[in-house]
């Protein structure tokens, strides 16, 4: 491991100058500092090693910025999903990547020419799945709804986790509600955690957000009351909600019928 450690530390210094879209030569101290954030990494601690993303499968080519398709050898299921999403579907279209600056909702000045791709919300050799949970949204997303995050008890629960490698079952993050998780059984017969990455699946209709994330939690009253609070969605959901849906007294009222029928 070390010996390709090395082999590929040597390829990139010699094809540095070609590299970066500066221009610039990539320093040995930049990628010793990738390699150690690789080594403590889920890829590191899993033998996925600097040539499983930095080579081409095909023509063994030294490959210097990894696309989505280095990622999809491994996390097929992940790519699909975001391909499908507003952030991944112009790279399904074969189009350039999508930008901040293309969308409609406020959206961070500094982030506005980021272009959306795995390595955008996912920190390329750390790996780091907190920083995706949360960090990598509020980089670029400036509206009400995701700035009033933080002031939400779905962020106390979030912050307690964040001395842990990655979020738990506990943690309610933005990727908790937009990028729900499911649970599958694999083919040798074990058990995973997939992770939807489109990112628009839950937004509408409004109610598949209840059935896919809110009822994991709340009641089913509890969650269509707070979902279609307008006013608690822009708060982010701070609070308990305000608002009762008619339909659910009508349903007691029949079941109050029912029974007394009996």
């Amino acid at each position: 491991m070390r010996w390709l450690l090395s082999c590929l530390l040597a390829g990139l210094l010699l094809l540095g100058a070609a590299v970066p879209a500066t221009g610039e030569a990539i320093a040995e101290a930049e990628v010793d500092a990738a390699i150690g954030l690789w080594r403590d990494s889920a890829h590191g601690l899993n033998d996925i090693n600097c040539s499983s993303c930095h080579q081409d499968s095909q023509t063994k080519a030294f490959v210097a910025h990894p696309t989505q398709e280095s990622c999809q050898s491994c996390h097929q299921q992940a790519v699909d999903t975001f391909l499908l999403g507003k952030h991944g579907i112009r790279l399904l279209e074969g189009q350039t990547p999508l930008t901040p600056r293309l969308a409609r909702l406020p959206m961070q000045p500094a982030a506005l020419d980021r272009q959306m791709t795995c390595n955008t919300c996912h920190d390329v050799h750390a790996v780091n799945t907190l920083q995706a949970a949360v960090d990598s949204c509020l980089t670029c997303h400036k509206d009400t709804h995701s700035l009033n995050y933080q002031n939400s008890k779905h962020a106390q629960l979030f912050a307690a986790d964040s001395s842990l490698p990655r979020p738990s079952s506990m943690a309610v993050s933005c990727a908790t509600c937009h990028l729900p998780r499911h649970a599958v059984k694999l083919a040798d017969g074990t058990e995973a955690a997939w992770v939807n990455h489109n990112n628009t699946f839950t937004l509408k209709p409004r109610d598949r957000m209840v059935q896919e994330v809110c009822m994991n939690c709340h009641g089913v009253e509890y969650s269509y009351n707070s979902i279609f609070d307008d006013a608690l969605v822009e708060a982010n959901f701070d609070q308990p909600p305000s608002l009762s849906l008619e339909t659910f007294d009508l349903v007691r009222q029949l079941e109050a019928r029912r029974t007394a029928g009996e």
